[in-house]
């Protein structure tokens, strides 16, 4: 076998394969060997029928494919190591000459992993952005802890009010005739969560426990369920039982119960430490992702779009699998922001193209750097990864095979390269009011689309209970990966 490589653009190359006429016919033989049992020729029991019979028969090109599949992947990988390329997408062969008894001659065309032509990226200049601590982000942290200590006690001499929790039964009805989703049983209501249609909750509020009650109230005229759209209704509604939520007192004893501390001034301390430190992180987190966007504006690279699609489907998968992980579909996503699959992976597309740039510019700077990585710097990836995900780490790194132990590897490299542009780099710490980052990440899609079908009383396709319209709910349209 004889082959040549030549480049024919910046990132795609072109590989002209000779393979010799013995070798074809060999392959051809295995071919027939392999197909013989298959193919039907009068008078021979299947598989006794001789090749040149079959091939005067059917043509010899009926062993053509399983021959070229037999000698083309190994030809192509040894190209491709020999000439040390690394291709990006499946190849595009094509055949130029082929038959028994003559050289088998064909090309395959690949797009590479492009070179990078790097810009600086020592001496950069970064802000270091540190907020101070807010009495917000305490009281909110906390109560996180007092949700979790929060219990529930039954509603006993009073009326109904915002904020409790009612077990109903209903049957609604337009026009004396009840509708189909319109009846519950045991269903519990928390009242102001405006889950249910307007002005349902509100007459519910002021009742008590074992009254019964007509409620009236009108579908909003767009409303998912069109036979109901604008149109009048009745509930009759029965208070089967209530609860209220009873919060624990912020004291000592609350701190023993939610943490290892036993004053609630040395919890709510631990609690804003626990806060600066987060803060701090992201902090050096924007700081590096600051630098590491200025060392990739300053590279240049030609990206196959093989490369840009490949990070789209990855985008689009991690998405779909989070909101699996809730209970969700995608095609919910579509629906509540009435958009395509095509619209979305074409909105994921610049961010895809940025994450490729991304990884081929550390990749380009490590090499210029002539980073390696040990394998305690791979440890320490896996050990890292570990304790974020509340893995334990000898069964965790137990369960790493060789290729996701290459995937670390990445990482740690990947990692050096962060410390040498940050080790380089002008940085200012800018101590200021906190901003919200206003990029959209995934899982705050998926949220949004959770809320919207609880708050549309759809988890499957119709309705199933009195429910407010979804389309007041503005689920976000344009998610991005944080």
């Amino acid at each position: 076998m004889s082959y040549q490589a030549e480049r024919i653009s910046g990132n795609q190359y072109k590989l002209t394969f000779t393979v010799p006429s013995e070798d074809f016919d060999a392959a051809m033989h295995q071919a027939y060997l392999k197909n013989r049992g298959r193919i039907n020729v009068p008078g021979f029991r299947k598989g006794k029928a001789p090749r040149k019979l079959i091939e005067n028969m059917y043509g010899e090109a009926i062993f053509y494919d399983d021959a070229f599949d037999a000698i083309f992947p190994g030809l192509y990988e040894e190209a491709v190591e020999k000439d040390q390329l690394f291709p990006v997408d499946q190849p595009n062969v094509n055949v130029d000459q082929i038959g028994g008894g003559q050289e088998l001659k064909f090309t395959a065309t690949v797009y590479v992993k492009p070179e990078v032509t790097l810009g600086d990226y020592k001496g950069l200049k970064g802000t270091r952005h540190l907020h101070p601590v807010t009495d917000e982000e305490i009281e909110h942290r906390i109560s996180h802890d007092v949700q979790k200590m929060t219990t529930r006690e039954d509603v006993e001499g009073r009326a109904l009010a915002s904020g409790d929790t009612a077990t109903i039964d209903y049957l609604g009805s337009v026009d004396g005739v009840p509708f189909e989703g319109g009846k519950g049983e045991g269903h519990e209501l928390e009242l102001g969560s405006n889950s249910f249609i307007p002005g349902f909750e509100d007459q519910v509020i002021g009742m008590n426990v074992g009254e019964t009650k007509t409620i009236s109230v009108t579908f909003p005229e767009q409303y998912h369920a069109e036979e109901l759209a604008g149109k009048a209704a009745q509930f009759e509604v029965t208070v089967k039982a209530a609860s209220q939520a009873v919060k624990p007192e912020l004291d000592d004893d609350f701190a023993q119960d939610v943490s290892e501390h036993q004053t609630y001034e040395a919890y709510r301390a631990a609690i804003v430490k626990e806060l600066e430190d987060r803060r701090d992180q992201n902090a050096e987190t924007g700081l590096e992702n600051e630098l590491i966007q200025q060392a990739v504006d300053a590279a240049d690279c030609d990206i196959p779009e093989a490369m840009i699609t490949r990070q789209v489907d990855r985008l689009y998968m991690n998405m779909q699998m989070q909101m699996m992980y809730q209970g969700l579909r995608m095609e919910d996503y579509l629906r509540y922001t009435n958009t395509t699959e095509e619209d979305l992976r074409e909105r994921f597309r610049d961010e895809a193209a940025m994450n490729v740039k991304v990884d081929l510019v550390l990749e380009a700077i490590a090499k210029a750097e002539e980073l390696e990585a040990t394998d305690e710097d791979v440890d320490e990836q896996i050990a890292r990864y570990a304790k974020d995900r509340g893995l334990d780490l000898d069964s965790y790194k137990a369960s790493v095979n060789s290729n996701q132990r290459e995937n670390f590897k990445d990482l740690a490299i990947h990692r050096k390269v962060v410390e040498i542009i940050k080790e380089h780099a002008q940085v200012t710490d800018h101590v200021g009011p906190h901003h919200e980052d206003e990029a959209i990440d995934v899982q705050e899609v998926v949220d949004s689309v959770a809320q919207a079908l609880e708050d549309s009383g759809q988890p499957a396709e119709e309705p199933s209970e009195p429910t407010k319209d979804a389309n007041n709910t503005k689920a976000k349209d344009e998610p991005q990966e944080g």
